[in-house]
């Protein structure tokens, strides 16, 4: 039992350290400024589900997926990194989204773009990245069936947990102003293009190793 217990706590520990809510909630906050509170409520829950989603099924069926469809981890983070690096250089220059360059009279094409960010880049590869996957699969593979259900348990847990971070961060943006969001916004940005360039180099440097 009390192997059990220290296993989950790891898997829980594992995947806080990987998918970081805490430092996801001013990316949340910069790409949902201007959202009313029931869109990014919607953005929040949407992003959240898609990544469960995604971890679910790699730490069920990971590397069948992966071999599926011949890829490979370090393919894997280079795209992510090349994605997330491209937003955050949006978010660095002050950019706004497709969905603040509507009419404001337009509000379901508005929530329709705005729901697109759940998708990307909220969902993969903010939340579900590589590293949340080759994470998923490890600690998947570690055991039996019980052993991937803690996974998923624990992983499931720190999708509530940030869901109220998400939610509540836009009180956070009350307090502090549009303005000082305006510079978080793209400090963010910077630290969003800085993982994406972290992430690109990692993978590069894997697939060296492959060929090596």
């Amino acid at each position: 039992m009390d192997d059990l217990l220290i296993h989950t706590i790891t898997v829980f520990m594992g995947f806080f350290a990987i998918m970081n809510p805490i430092a996801n909630v001013p990316i949340f906050l910069g790409l949902t400024a201007d959202l009313d509170q029931p869109t990014t409520r919607a953005v929040a829950l949407r992003s959240l589900l898609l990544a469960f989603g995604i971890i679910v099924v790699f730490s069920v069926a990971g590397k069948v997926v992966m071999e599926l469809f011949s890829i490979s981890m370090p393919a894997f983070r280079m795209t992510g990194g090349l994605l997330v690096l491209f937003i955050g250089f949006k978010m660095l220059q002050g950019d706004r989204s497709t969905v603040h360059h509507l009419e404001e009279g337009d509000h379901q094409k508005c929530r329709e773009a705005a729901l697109g960010i759940a998708v990307s880049p909220l969902a993969m590869p903010i939340l579900a990245g590589p590293g949340t996957i080759a994470t998923a699969m490890n600690f998947s593979a570690r055991g039996g069936v019980f052993e991937m259900l803690i996974t998923i348990v624990a992983f499931a847990l720190l999708c509530g947990i940030t869901y109220w971070l998400f939610v509540h961060g836009k009180r956070f943006v009350t307090f502090i102003g549009v303005g000082a969001l305006g510079v978080i916004t793209r400090m963010m940005g910077l630290i969003l293009a800085v993982i994406g360039m972290q992430m690109l180099i990692e993978g590069v440097h894997g697939a060296f190793r492959l060929q090596g």
